[in-house]
C-alpha cells in the first residue's frame, strides 16, 4: 500500500508530534507499506493518509477526501485537538466527519471526541525501545530531566521554579533540554539559569542525546498543560525513568488514575514536595519504579505496530465492502 502521512510539525525541530510521525513512518514501512512522511498533501497518488492533526492537517484531509471520496483516511488526534481545538474548531470536528478511522494515544482521548464519531476511534499508544544498554544513573545528584520545548503550553520553568526553594540539604539538580519555540522563554531561561544553580538548560539535543539523558536521570518531570499523549512519558516507561506528571488526561491516561506520581498544573510547591519525595528514599521512588515498570508492556514496539497492521487490515475490509456496495440514487 502506499501511504500518504501528513503532519504540520517541521522536520528541522524534533518535536513531538514529528517524533510520532517518523515513528509511524518506520512501523508502516516495516508493516510492507511505502510511506511518504510530509507537511501538507497536494494531490500525490496514495492509497490511504494519514493525517496527524485535525485542525492543522485540514486542508490536506478536505483535499484528500474530493479526490478519493472512498479511500481510508485516518486522523490522528494531538493533544491541542482532543483539549481546544474540538470544542471551538468547525475544521478540527469536519476532519472527524471525513475520517474513516480516528487514533488517540491514550485511552482517555476517546472520552473527549464527541459520541458520534466514537465507533471510528481506536486507542493506539506510542512506543520506543532502547536500542543498546541503559546508562547509570548519575550518581553525584538527585537528576532530576524535563525534555520540552519551551512553549506555553508545556510549562517548560515549571520544574525550575519548583527547585528554587529546595532545602540546602537536598541534591537535586534539574536539567531541562529544549528549543526556544516562544520568543519570551529564551529570556527567561537564561535569567533562570543565572539565578537558580539548580537548573540548567542544555538547549535543543538530538533525540539519541536527549534519551541518554532520560537514562541517566532519576526523574522525567512532564509539567504540561496539555497532552494527547506526550512520546516522552512512553519513552520513560521503556527505559525505566519514574514520572512525575503534571494532572492531565495525556498522562493519567497512559500511567493510570491511581498512579502517584502527579501534581496539579502550575503549582510549583506540589511539584517540590513530590521531587523530595522521590529524593528521601522512601518507599514513594521504589513504587513510581514499579509502576513504570509494569507499564512497560504498554509501550512495546510490537504492540504499537500490531495495532496498526489491525487497523490497516479493519481498513482494506471496509473500503472493499464501501466499493462494492451500490450506490444510492
Amino acid at each position: 500500500m502506499k501511504i500518504a502521512q501528513v503532519t504540520p510539525a517541521p522536520a528541522e525541530v524534533h518535536t513531538g508530534n514529528r517524533t510520532t510521525a517518523d515513528r509511524w513512518a518506520a512501523l508502516l514501512t516495516e508493516l510492507g507499506h511505502e510511506v511518504s512522511v510530509r507537511k501538507s498533501w497536494d494531490g500525490e497518488e496514495c492509497d490511504l493518509l494519514i493525517a496527524l492533526h485535525a485542525q492543522r492537517s485540514f486542508p490536506a484531509i478536505q483535499r484528500f477526501r474530493q479526490k478519493y471520496p472512498q479511500a481510508p483516511l485516518v486522523v490522528a488526534l494531538t493533544g491541542t485537538d482532543l483539549y481546544a481545538d474540538l470544542k471551538n474548531s468547525a475544521e478540527a470536528m469536519r476532519s472527524l466527519e471525513l475520517a474513516s478511522r480516528i487514533v488517540v494515544l491514550q485511552a482517555l482521548g476517546v472520552e473527549v471526541v464527541p459520541e458520534g464519531f466514537r465507533p471510528k476511534v481506536r486507542v493506539i499508544y506510542q512506543s520506543f525501545e532502547l536500542s543498546c544498554s541503559r546508562p547509570r544513573r548519575e550518581e553525584s545528584c538527585f537528576q532530576v530531566c524535563q525534555l520540552a520545548h519551551l512553549r506555553e503550553v508545556k510549562d517548560p520553568l515549571r520544574v525550575a521554579y519548583a527547585v528554587r526553594e529546595l532545602p540546602a540539604s537536598s541534591k537535586i539538580e534539574v536539567k531541562h533540554a529544549g528549543a526556544v519555540l516562544d520568543a519570551d522563554f529564551g529570556v527567561k531561561v537564561e535569567e533562570e539559569q543565572r539565578t537558580n544553580p539548580r537548573y540548567q538548560w542544555l538547549g535543543p539535543l538530538a533525540h539519541e542525546a536527549a534519551i541518554d539523558l532520560l537514562s541517566r536521570s532519576h526523574l522525567l518531570v512532564l509539567a504540561s498543560h496539555l497532552e494527547g499523549g506526550a512520546n516522552v512519558v512512553s519513552e520513560a516507561i521503556a527505559v525505566g525513568t519514574p514520572v512525575i506528571s503534571s494532572l492531565i488526561p495525556g498522562s493519567t491516561g497512559i500511567l493510570g488514575k491511581d498512579y502517584p506520581g502527579y501534581f496539579p498544573v502550575g503549582d510549583s510547591a506540589a511539584l517540590r514536595a513530590q521531587l523530595l519525595r522521590a529524593e528521601s528514599g522512601d518507599r514513594f521512588y521504589q513504587e513510581l519504579q514499579q509502576r513504570v515498570a509494569r507499564l512497560q508492556p504498554l509501550v512495546s514496539v510490537a504492540r504499537e505496530r500490531e495495532a496498526w497492521g489491525a487497523l490497516l487490515t479493519e481498513l482494506g475490509s471496509s473500503t472493499a465492502v464501501a466499493l462494492k456496495s451500490p450506490k444510492r440514487e
